[in-house]
């Protein structure tokens, strides 16, 4: 069953100032270049560094790409739980009913200063405490930078806030006590971008990252204690001959010691023509890799023709969105991403499929769950047993072809071969609701989050959170008292 937003939108000029003429891919590659490398307009002015303060509200990012289009930017709006290869960005913390969360936030309403926050919900009390600022960005409003959370056995919280190529570094903290978000120490500073975090018991700490090497490339680096870490190793550059560039996005999980990614390819490092999936997968922290069936991959892959491929999608001229990762109830991956005929946002690229890819009956197997009107809709996967949902942006937009719209949650009762609209979570909104992330073992009412914003104009951005039965809360904006409980959304 398939579902389509049907909005239309006029032709406009980008509220950041950029005008709308004909500008070919290559250059717009090298605009995002340039600004990729500026520096941050707050690293001269000497504003106060806000690194360890509490904030009265949770306030989210808002962002524009600068990259116009006839139906608005390549992407932009409320990006507090971009991107989808932060990961993961809130975790269930059993041992104290708490659910720990992460996000880009800002200082006011009418600010794009980068805050790298990090909040918690009392499941007990139902009440949310006042965030932390764990790194101030000091003028930077690019959401690129936004932190990634991990939890590890003894209950520290540890913070990767993302760096962005190699001008500005990443850096990697440590709550001083476990499960308090009252205060961190930055353990260190390193090159480091899409931080993507995990602790395995028994073995430590591994995490899977980006380099910017004229290109993005997939690195790993894994610890026994997170504070020495490995020399980091290159994971994939995939290239079709010689003399091409490579280039990758990636989305990662674990089922108990199995760790396992999802990537695509970036044509000569294009990113605009990201395409294909492939995967890979390690039970012995890295020290080998295979490929779904288990033959030996070797590291870094660069085989355009590796069997670590899963869909060829460049021979059906398709570019790939990478959204989320999890596991059957046999540890199978399943994949969800979206296809589309291009990068330019519009009509012109549609249909914009969500798909899911599974390891099913020793095969590949792939569905379709609805459709998009704008690539960068993100939404997460639930599993279990045989019951899988989605909840995504989906539905029709308050901005048409923007990034994100309504929330919908959709179920499959027979392990995602067929699919249906279970609940329409949000209706009637005056911003998109968009980067709708899954909590890392979940529990009720807090077992997704996300952020609204309008992607055609700067905005407040509120964040959100809330449950399988489609049930949601409005994080609180202003906060008079160091816990609050939440407003319901519906």
């Amino acid at each position: 069953m398939t579902f389509s937003k049907k909005h239309k939108r006029q032709k406009k000029v980008c509220s950041t100032g950029w005008f709308l003429f004909p500008v070919s891919s290559s250059v717009l590659w090298i605009i995002s270049l340039l600004c990729l490398f500026q520096t941050p307009a707050c690293a001269q002015s000497g504003e106060n560094d806000l690194t360890g303060q509490k904030i009265d509200g949770y306030r989210g990012i808002w962002f524009t790409l600068g990259q116009p289009y006839p139906y608005g930017d390549k992407y932009s709006g409320g990006l507090g739980t971009y991107t989808a290869k932060h990961v993961p960005l809130a975790i269930y913390a059993p041992a104290v009913n708490k659910t720990f969360f992460v996000y880009g936030g800002t200082t006011e309403a009418t600010s794009k200063h980068l805050l790298c926050m990090i909040g918690s919900y009392d499941h007990t009390t139902g009440t949310v405490a006042k965030p932390t600022v764990v790194y101030d960005k000091k003028g930077v409003d690019d959401p690129h930078d936004n932190p990634s959370l991990l939890i590890d056995h003894e209950g520290y919280l540890w913070v990767f806030v993302s760096g962005r190529g190699r001008k500005r570094m990443g850096y990697k903290y440590k709550s001083r006590k476990p499960f308090d978000i009252a205060a961190f120490d930055q353990v260190s500073e390193t090159e480091m971008t899409y931080p993507q975090p995990w602790h395995i018991p028994g073995s430590g700490y591994f995490h899977f990252f980006t380099k910017y090497t004229g290109v993005r490339e997939l690195y790993f680096e894994k610890s026994e204690d997170g504070i020495n870490w490995t020399k980091t190793q290159k994971l994939a550059g995939v290239k079709r001959t010689e003399s091409e560039r490579s280039g990758h996005y990636q989305v990662s999980n674990h089922y108990g010691n199995k760790l396992s990614t999802f990537f695509n390819w970036h044509p000569n490092g294009n990113v605009d023509q990201r395409t294909n999936l492939y995967y890979l997968q390690t039970t012995d922290f890295g020290e080998t890799w295979t490929d779904i069936q288990g033959n030996a991959i070797s590291v870094p892959l660069t085989d355009y023709n590796s069997s670590a491929s899963v869909v060829t999608y460049d021979s059906l001229t398709r570019n790939v969105y990478l959204k989320d990762i999890n596991f059957d109830r046999n540890g199978n991956p399943v994949c969800l991403y979206i296809t589309s005929g291009g990068h330019e946002p519009g009509p012109e690229n549609s249909p914009r499929a969500w798909k899911i890819t599974h390891w099913k009956n020793d095969r590949w197997e792939t569905n379709t769950i609805a459709t998009s009107d704008h690539n960068y809709d993100m939404g997460s996967l639930f599993i279990d047993g045989d019951t899988w949902r989605i909840v995504a942006p989906v539905e029709g937009s308050p901005q048409a072809h923007g990034g994100g719209g309504e929330v919908t949650l959709f179920i499959s009762r027979d392990a995602g071969k067929s699919w249906k609209v279970g609940k329409q979570i949000t209706s009637a909104s005056p911003r998109n609701h968009n980067y709708v992330r899954r909590v890392v073992n979940g529990k009720a009412p807090f077992q997704y989050l996300w952020a609204d914003g309008n992607p055609d104009t700067f905005s407040q951005s509120f964040l959100y959170f809330g449950n399988m039965q489609g049930q949601y809360w409005k994080l609180p904006y202003h906060m008079d008292n160091d816990f609050v409980i939440p407003v319901p959304g519906n």
